[in-house]
């Protein structure tokens, strides 16, 4: 133990040792990697099922130096077989790409149901966008469908920041040299096609951030849209963006920080609402971490007194996860350096308590840490990415002796659908998010097999479309009603199932279709009367633009007969 720990943290691990059991997290690389390990300088890593198979694959953005570019390595895309053996497939799947990457993430940026991927680069090199084939075989789509733009960034993310239903990007950027100057942190927009538009300077705010690590998303304030968290090695540097609904930032309060290499967000407290771990973030400047609770609507407070220990060391990482099954989030801190990484036991009102022995001690240097289901047995395993110092060997941590999952995700609240005023024979749509977690945490929120959104029409059997992830926590459906009868009433519910087959059921909300206006009423006074008919007797006879709300019969562009015919036959007509 190192002794800048000091005398009361070398008590609190003594007495909290006493919790320790057998050992959980059992370090299994050699035989489920392949060998020779590459040994690369791993930055981050993330993971997602990449050839829709239905097990996650692992993909660790490489390249080295800390402060300088080293030699462009490649980006290892290993392949899981069902059983937490994995492959290097990266030849075949990215044609051996190779950069000086810190950071990769994936996303479905073109609708078409396979995870994309972003690799972002320190050093003031382009963002590089790979289109995924269905089968986990990658495109690079930077020049065709990227802004062309040079960053110094450390992490890209996705996330429906306009709520449109497809996945925008924003990317942090250090400056012209790298990640330790400032820059414009960067926002591009998604045509829904993944075509891509830089839009920064309408919706960020136009300031410089100085050493940025880490971005991530999340809703903290419970309205359903992607605010983000940048985390910044600069003191004060990090910030919180929140989100007005239409993809537009400004700046909101948080608690100080220093020196933060990550946030990761989860329900410590089990109230509803994300709070955020920081990792070596306390704004005492002493490399511990800071936790920040949420009050519901958004604020935050340090509380990092209800981590013990926190010690003074070097750590890069954290995630949370419900290691015993107990339906709270504990936590693991990725260290740079030093023994095991630490793992924390929640008391279930988000007090984190370390617990040792759970995992195999291996002395290294942690840069970026996950946890996810690797071999589908139901329990979460543990991922190191490995850099900076020491052999650079990524590691694989199996789950063997910890309690299965059996808690189905938590649907923390659905959208309340409000129906507007729209023409009566129209195709009508309603927009509906639901916030949904689960007992993993990751920067895209929960690994989840599927999620559904559940549409009966005046109690005949319900349809099901799936939800897309709109980034984080959040995932997006859209009720589609054709001619629904005037009144109608609508349910809806979400289902959600896990990567372990825990299926959870939301509650049902419901809405009753009273603002589908009759056909021919043309001012959207909820009745079909003299008015329309002067209208259409005023303008008969003249062209006028398509989309005309005169021109109500079938959108030719002129107003004749047959506009006139539809406002007689609806003659009368009301919703009510």
């Amino acid at each position: 133990m190192s002794q800048r720990y000091g005398l009361a943290a070398v008590i609190g691990v003594i007495s909290f040792g006493s919790f320790a059991g057998a050992q959980q997290f059992v370090e299994q690389s050699t035989t489920r990697f392949p060998q020779p390990d590459p040994n690369d300088y791993t930055n981050q890593m993330t993971i997602g099922d990449i050839d829709g198979d239905d097990d996650l694959d692992i993909i660790f953005a490489n390249g080295g130096n800390f402060s300088s570019a080293g030699t462009p390595q490649r980006v290892r895309i290993m392949i899981n077989d069902g059983a937490g053996v994995f492959t290097e497939e990266s030849a075949t799947r990215i044609a051996s790409h190779t950069g000086n990457y810190r950071a990769v993430e994936l996303g479905d940026i073109d609708g078409d149901d396979d995870l994309d991927m972003i690799l972002s680069s320190d050093f003031n090199r382009q963002p590089r966008l790979f289109v995924n084939n269905g089968s986990g075989v990658f495109t690079d789509a930077t020049v065709a469908q990227m802004p062309a733009i040079t960053l110094s960034a450390t992490r890209a993310q996705f996330a429906d920041i306009d709520n449109d239903g497809d996945l925008d990007i924003y990317i942090n950027n250090g400056g012209a040299t790298n990640r330790f100057g400032s820059g414009q942190n960067q926002i591009f927009v998604n045509n829904g096609a993944g075509f891509f538009t830089n839009e920064t300077a309408t919706r960020h705010p136009a300031a410089l951030q100085s050493e940025p690590m880490d971005v991530i998303f999340g809703d903290i304030d419970g309205d359903f849209d992607l605010d983000v968290r940048t985390g910044s090695t600069g003191t004060n540097q990090s910030r919180m963006l929140r989100n007005d609904g239409s993809g537009v930032f400004a700046v909101t309060g948080f608690p100080n920080d220093s020196n933060a290499y990550s946030y990761d967000f989860g329900d410590i407290d089990n109230d509803g609402d994300l709070d955020a771990l920081g990792a070596n973030a306390n704004p005492s400047g002493n490399n511990s971490e800071l936790l920040a609770v949420n009050n519901g609507a958004g604020i935050f407070s340090n509380n990092s007194t209800q981590i013990s220990p926190n010690p003074s060391v070097d750590d890069n990482d954290s995630k949370f996860f419900d290691y015993d099954m107990d339906g709270d989030l504990d936590l693991i801190v990725a260290r740079l350096g030093g023994s095991a990484e630490r793992i924390y036991n929640n008391d279930g009102a988000g007090n984190f308590t370390e617990v040792t022995g759970l995992i195999t001690s291996i002395s290294d240097s942690t840069l970026d840490i996950m946890v996810a289901d690797l071999n589908n047995d139901g329990r979460p395993d543990i991922v190191t990415a490995q850099g900076e110092s020491g052999a650079f060997r990524n590691r694989l941590y199996i789950n063997t002796t910890g309690p299965v999952d059996n808690l189905p995700p938590t649907i923390n609240r659905t959208e309340q659908v409000v129906p507007s005023l729209l023409a009566g024979s129209a195709a009508l749509e309603f927009v509906v998010r639901t916030d949904i977690r689960d007992e993993i945490t990751s920067d895209r929120g929960a690994f989840l097999s599927s999620v559904v959104l559940n549409v009966s029409v005046n109690g005949a059997p319900a349809t099901q479309t799936p939800m897309r992830w709109s980034g984080h926590q959040v995932y997006r459906g859209v009720i589609s009603l054709v001619d629904p009868p005037c009144g109608a009433l609508v349910e809806y519910s979400v289902t959600a199932t896990d990567m372990a087959g825990n299926v959870a059921n939301g509650p049902t909300l419901s809405f009753n279709v009273t603002g589908v206006l009759p056909a021919g009423d043309i001012d959207m006074s909820g009745a079909v009367d003299v008015d329309d008919l002067n209208a259409v007797l005023s303008a008969f006879g003249t062209s006028v633009g398509i989309g005309s709300p005169v021109d109500v019969a079938n959108n030719d562009g002129v107003i004749d007969v047959d506009d006139l015919n539809v406002v007689l036959a609806n003659w009368g007509s009301t919703c009510s």
